[in-house]
Order: structure tokens, then C-alpha cells, then sequence
């Protein structure tokens, strides 16, 4: 149980990421993937819908036994809450209302991080176009572990202690790796969850709103969905860097399980990855792939040579920009 593992540092790499690379081959070959690149407007619908279901839960439980509130926290504003993580990632891609309109992406992200209860929507768009842009890269992507991390989590039960607090590492790693003057967008972020907070403790009380955090902090944490955390770069096989889940939990996910596709067209809504893996399948169908994100949770604790430390990263060269 105690087990160490053997890695002590990062994969340090110095080529740059495939994704650019193999973009440009599969446009060439397949010019028809570029009529994916559209916004997804169906996105605002399920977003609103995602919204009034939990704003129902949060009426639901007020008055449920303590025991229930935490049942349903896990069991469905889990699933909710992480869900709609997902669907920010898709707005901060501007895949709700396109390009053109970006701030109106920005108001949308603000509006759908309402029911997570914390502050995260405008924060998550600066630093995931970074992990985009230089994927990797040593000091600018907050998505790779700190040294701490990859030191200290390296047993099996710390592996495991470090799943269930993978929300707080999230929350904490970019003010250490890469911190960023706070943004009027963000503090906008901040008051607008502030206030939707309050009002959600003055209807409805202590249990509505401990229903919301607790279920935004155990969606994120030891949770099925929060395999993907781990599925999509961590270096379960040498060499590979980013890896694509094709099993049925894409269907809560907003499909961010086709993550070779994602990085290779950020600018096509989850929506299109499916059809972007069928026009091209001779780009992904041999890659590594996974269908199951709980499997590779096991995986993940259970194999010793697996640790925080199984991530590929860059020394980046040249100019530098950031959101």
C-alpha cells in the first residue's frame, strides 16, 4: 500500500506539441472538417435547462434530513455541477454564441458558473487558453502538477488522497505556478457569485447551499467523471501525450472525452468531435485510447510507476502570450 513510485521528475520533452502538426494534415486531407467550426446554440439550451434543475435541487433538499442533502449532493448535483464545468470549458471556447460575440460568451460563463457556488468561469478561460496554446509549458500551464505535487503524492494511498482533492489543487496551483492580475471580468465573476450565493442562503438556507458546494467539491474530486482529469494527458504509455475517451460518460460531458480531437480543433464545438473522429479516423483510431475514466482512476492509484509526475513539459522558447 505504501509502495513508491520510481518516477522522480517530469517527461521533459523539447518538440512542440503534435496538435498543430496533425491539425494542418487532417485540414489538408479533409478541408469539409472546417464547416464544424460553428457555433453550438443548442449549448445555450441545455446550459439553462442545467441551471433550473439545479436551482429545483436547491429548493428540493432545504428541508431534507443531513443524510440526504449529502446523498444527493454526491449522487446528483455531482454530476451537475461537473457537468457544467464542462459546459464553461465549451463557452470558453466560445462555442455558445461564436467568435464574433465573445463577451457575450464571457456574461454566458458567468450565468452557468452560478450553480456551482465558487467563482471559476472568467479564471478557467485565462489560464485554459494558455494550457492550449503552449501545452506543457514549464511555469505557463497551470494544468501540469506543481514539483510538490509529483515529490509528495507518491504512494498509493497518497495517489488516492490526491484524487479527492484534486478540486483544491485546481484552485490553488495557478496562484503558484502562474499567478495573473485579477481581471475586472473576474471580480464581476466573484460579486456575481457572491450575490447569487446570499440570495440562495436567504430563501432557502444552510442546506441548499451546502448542497451546491458540496457537490461542486465532490464532482470534482473522487467522482467517475473526475477520471478525465487524469485520461486526458497524463503518460500512461511513453511518448503519448494526449489521450481520447470514447465511452458513455461524453454524454454529461459535452464529449471532452475526444481530447486528441479537441486540442487538434479547439474552435469545433464537443458536439462535432464524434464527426471530426469519423472524417479522420485514420489520425485517431490507432491512438491510445480509453473506455473507462474509473478504470483509469484505479489505474492511476494502483500503478507505481504512475504519479503527478507522468506529464510531459516544455521549456518554452521565444515570446510569450498570455491572456
Amino acid at each position: 500500500m505504501g509502495n513508491t513510485v520510481a518516477r522522480e521528475d517530469f517527461e521533459w520533452v523539447y518538440t512542440d506539441q503534435p496538435h498543430a502538426d496533425r491539425r494542418k494534415e487532417i485540414l489538408a486531407k479533409h478541408p469539409e472538417i472546417k464547416a464544424l467550426m460553428k457555433p453550438d446554440y443548442n449549448l445555450i439550451w441545455v446550459v439553462v435547462l442545467m441551471v433550473l434543475a439545479q436551482l429545483t435541487a436547491f429548493y428540493l433538499v432545504k428541508d431534507l434530513d443531513w443524510k440526504w442533502v449529502i446523498f444527493w449532493a454526491y449522487v446528483f448535483g455531482s454530476c451537475i455541477s461537473h457537468s457544467m464545468t464542462l459546459a464553461i470549458h465549451e463557452i470558453s471556447h466560445n462555442s455558445a454564441f461564436g467568435n464574433n460575440k465573445a463577451m457575450w460568451n464571457r456574461w454566458f460563463g458567468i450565468f452557468a458558473n452560478l450553480p456551482i457556488g465558487l467563482p471559476y468561469s472568467i479564471s478557467f478561460k485565462r489560464y485554459h487558453m494558455d494550457h492550449h496554446r503552449y501545452l506543457g509549458g514549464d511555469g505557463i500551464d497551470v494544468d501540469i502538477p506543481t514539483n510538490f505535487e509529483g515529490w509528495f503524492f507518491c504512494t498509493r494511498f497518497r495517489k488516492f488522497i490526491w484524487i479527492v482533492l484534486q478540486p483544491f489543487f485546481y484552485a490553488i496551483r495557478p496562484l503558484c505556478i502562474n499567478p495573473k492580475p485579477i481581471s475586472r471580468l473576474e471580480i464581476i465573476n466573484l460579486l456575481a457569485q457572491l450575490s447569487f450565493d446570499i440570495v440562495i442562503y436567504y430563501l432557502w438556507g444552510v442546506k441548499s447551499i451546502f448542497y451546491m458546494l458540496a457537490g461542486s467539491v465532490l464532482g470534482l474530486g473522487l467522482h467517475p467523471i473526475s477520471g478525465h482529469f487524469i485520461a486526458e494527458h497524463y503518460m500512461f504509455l511513453k511518448g503519448h501525450e494526449t489521450y481520447s475517451y470514447y465511452g458513455p460518460l461524453n454524454l454529461l460531458t459535452f464529449n471532452v472525452g475526444y481530447h486528441n480531437e479537441h486540442h487538434d480543433f479547439p474552435n469545433i464545438p464537443g458536439k462535432s468531435l464524434p464527426l471530426v473522429k469519423k472524417i479522420a479516423a485514420e489520425y485517431y483510431d490507432n491512438l491510445p485510447q480509453y473506455n473507462s475514466w474509473i478504470k483509469v482512476l484505479y489505474d492511476f492509484v494502483m500503478d507505481d510507476t504512475i504519479s503527478p509526475y507522468s506529464r510531459m513539459k516544455r521549456q518554452l522558447k521565444g515570446e510569450v502570450k498570455q491572456d
